[in-house]
């Protein structure tokens, strides 16, 4: 093996720059054989090495070097595209800044399937339609799917995807259609595809439906976190030394003419939106990778310019873990209205989706009702009847904007695009639109090879992010979360979240972790007991940018997406620590509340989940008996109806120790007036919802349930046992 001191004690730096060395020296040296065995350096490797470990500029210093330096490239839109079109610039050694609306990836590109796939339908339609273009884009998926697999192992890897059959002549069909998915990704495969017979299926997806189940087929396709890896894409351009901002709106495009005298965008007028402060943004080229909003910066300045974007928005639903096998996801080719349907484990809970509907361009997309009891629908067709799927159960639910595109550089401009495209104006204004997770790395590069070329720029070197790794891939390994918990004390539970998410970053938000005062864990208080995410990711995740309560249950944790139940309990804490950071005040601090229990209600389908008054009761003469003597063990004093007061008597009484907070929680779960009282009406709408599952797990309703059966002590004397 090739050795170099000089790579050694870079690598003890990093030991002591990232906590790494409170385990000693067997630390260092399991975080040294943890790195590439051949030792030699490279210039390639040292690039990568500096740029992985340099520190991140505060958001201030972002916005300054915005308002003073001329860039290169400056990108609009700090999603998947924005982010991969950023980091490919400044990784060729051009001057590069990006600037984000919201949040980084807070629109399409953290509510996606959370898949890295070729796309096995579209596949199809090339074998049948004898389609060329469908075949490459699937070709270029598959190689871009195994890339993103590389370059960021903790935030992706190949993922098991069962196609169960229920038809004798469908196993040849798709045996042959998956065999060709994996012919089509060659050396790319993940994992060779392979056919279970009956038994075998249903021994790994037992909750499937037995009834004429033939066997299965099972193939690969990647899984990810997709804000995390948008994120990480986002923080791998500013630790290369791009300039990036979040909450930083473009409010027009500047315009000036040329050496040539042609007018030409030159730069933006921007506004941070957290000061309300405006400022110019100088650049030699400017694109737009907006997404669903590609067409407000298009017709920027120039209204008369046609608009190409035709979105069309997919709801998910998330069930609790208990719906799908751990490692085994599930794909239902043909559903009733012949869309495809998912259904995947993920982050603990399950993930069920997707929708296609024709939408309008919002900035909060919301998921219907009707979205969700269709997908459940869809659900309950593959699971044994023995799962009852419950509309109670859905934790969350939400809904993205696919950024479908008409083609301007073709005649037929109704027409959707079938992969991107890339759109030059007369002016210089790049476009990039279309497209999908899986390829932005690809899109990226053609994005700037175009800009390059309309735009006279003069980069150092071509396309690099081909194998370029992510922030957090350079020193992880799938053992670090075992030193997680052997240096620090943390939980394995938490130490696995920790690694999976944050790589070789992950000891850093270990050491913002604070001691729980418990014999174990010794470190890590936890946002919510049943998640793994910690106090200390809320800091960490200021570092990296984060300005809102919604930046944190959304996209720095994905607390929202997995339970928005659970991110409304850890609200309070969230803001409590980022008031601390920031130094807001009381009126501040309420306003995040309030703006975050908003999004959780519109947008992550909290509102959806509360009982209605408008549902029929269709409960039997003894059922109805039956709760109203429950809602009269509870109304002591006959008035009515109960409130707080009488749940607190009762609690007091059983000795069971409730606080105020989730006193009024309970109360709040079946007062649909909101008038802090809950009368026998609203009583029996529970008890309905529950019996039908449009609501599960109510704390009123366990108490009511338990203060009706309260058992009379009775003192014995005399002998006996």
């Amino acid at each position: 093996m090739a050795f170099s001191f000089r790579k050694v004690n870079g690598l003890v730096r990093k030991l002591a720059y990232a906590g790494l060395a409170v385990g000693g020296g067997t630390a260092v040296w399991s975080y040294i054989n943890s790195q590439n065995q051949d030792m030699t350096v490279h210039a390639a490797d040292e690039a990568q090495d500096k740029y992985a470990w340099a520190p991140l500029p505060t958001r201030e210093q972002q916005l300054k070097s915005l308002a003073t330096e001329e860039f290169d490239i400056l990108v609009i839109g700090g999603g998947a595209t924005g982010a991969g079109v950023a980091l490919d610039s400044v990784s060729r050694g051009m001057k590069t800044a990006m600037v984000e609306m919201y949040d980084f990836g807070s629109g399409t590109s953290s509510r996606s399937t959370k898949l890295i796939h070729g796309g096995v339908r579209y596949l199809q339609k090339a074998v049948f339609n004898l389609d060329y273009e469908q075949y490459r884009m699937v070709k270029e998926a598959l190689e871009e799917r195994a890339n993103l697999i590389e370059i960021a192992p903790h935030l992706a890897y190949p993922f098991p995807i069962m196609l169960p059959v229920y038809k004798y002549w469908q196993v040849p069909y798709y045996w042959a259609g998956i065999k060709m998915y994996d012919l089509v990704a060659g050396k790319q495969r993940l994992k060779p595809s392979y056919f279970l017979s009956k038994k075998k299926a249903l021994e790994l997806f037992p909750m499937l439906k037995r009834d004429q189940l033939v066997g299965a087929l099972v193939y690969y396709d990647g899984q990810h976190d997709d804000a995390r890896m948008n994120i990480s894409i986002a923080i791998s351009t500013a630790r290369f030394g791009g300039t990036i901002a979040n909450y930083t709106q473009v409010v027009a495009l500047h315009r000036s003419k040329d050496q040539q005298g042609n007018v030409v965008v030159t730069g933006a007028r921007v506004k941070d939106r957290l000061t309300g402060k405006e400022f110019d943004v100088k650049a030699k080229c400017v694109v737009n990778a907006t997404g669903p909003y590609t067409d407000s910066i298009r017709t920027m300045g120039k209204p008369e310019t046609k608009k190409i974007c035709q979105p069309s928005s997919g709801t998910h639903v998330v069930l609790p873990d208990y719906y799908s096998p751990t490692n085994m996801g599930l794909l239902d080719p043909a559903t009733s209205d012949g869309r495809v349907i998912f259904f995947l484990p993920w982050q603990n809970v399950t993930i069920a989706g997707t929708t296609d509907t024709a939408c309008e361009i919002t900035f909060a997309p919301a998921p219907s009702e009707k979205e969700i009891q269709f997908i459940l629908s869809e659900v309950r067709n593959y699971l044994h009847p023995d799962v009852e799927v419950r509309r109670g159960d859905v934790l969350s639910a939400w809904c993205g904007i696919r950024p479908l595109v008409s083609d301007p550089n073709k005649s037929d401009t109704q027409s959707i695009a079938r992969n991107h495209i890339i759109e030059v104006s007369q002016d210089k204004l790049i476009t990039i639109a279309g497209g999908k997770w899986t390829t932005y790395r690809h899109m990226a590069e053609e994005t700037v090879d175009r800009a390059v070329k309309e735009c006279g720029l003069k980069p150092a070197s071509g396309c690099r992010t081909k194998g370029l790794l992510l922030d957090g891939a350079h020193g992880w390994s799938p053992t670090m979360f075992i030193r997680l918990v052997q240096d620090f004390g943390l939980e394995k539970e938490v130490a696995q979240h920790l690694a999976s998410t944050y790589g070789d970053k992950a000891f850093k938000v270990a050491k913002m972790a604070k001691l729980t005062g418990k014999r174990w864990p010794v470190v890590g208080k936890r946002l919510h007991e049943e998640y793994p995410y910690l106090e200390a990711e809320v800091i960490y995740a200021i570092r990296e940018y984060a300005c809102t309560a919604i930046d944190v249950i959304a996209r720095r944790t994905r607390l929202a997406f997995c339970n928005v139940h659970a991110a409304e309990e850890a609200l309070p804490r969230i803001v409590e620590i980022m008031a601390e950071e920031f130094k807001w005040n009381k009126q501040k601090q309420e306003e995040e509340m309030q703006r975050a229990k908003n999004f959780l209600r519109k947008e992550m389908g909290l509102d959806l989940g509360r009982m209605k008054l408008d549902e029929p009761v269709n409960l039997t003469k003894t059922e109805i008996n039956d709760y109203i003597q429950r809602f009269r063990s509870l109304d002591k004093e006959n008035k009515g109806y109960i409130t707080v007061n009488d749940l607190r008597r009762y609690f007091k009484n059983i000795g069971e120790r409730v606080s105020e907070d989730q006193l009024h929680d309970m109360l709040s779960e079946v007062d649909v007036n909101k008038n802090a009282q809950v009368d026998l009406g609203e009583f029996l709408q529970l008890m309905n919802a529950l019996k039908i599952g449009s609501l599960t797990n109510s704390r009123f309703a366990k108490a009511a349930e338990l203060a009706s059966t309260e058992k009379i002590t009775v003192e014995r004397s005399g002998g006996g046992v």
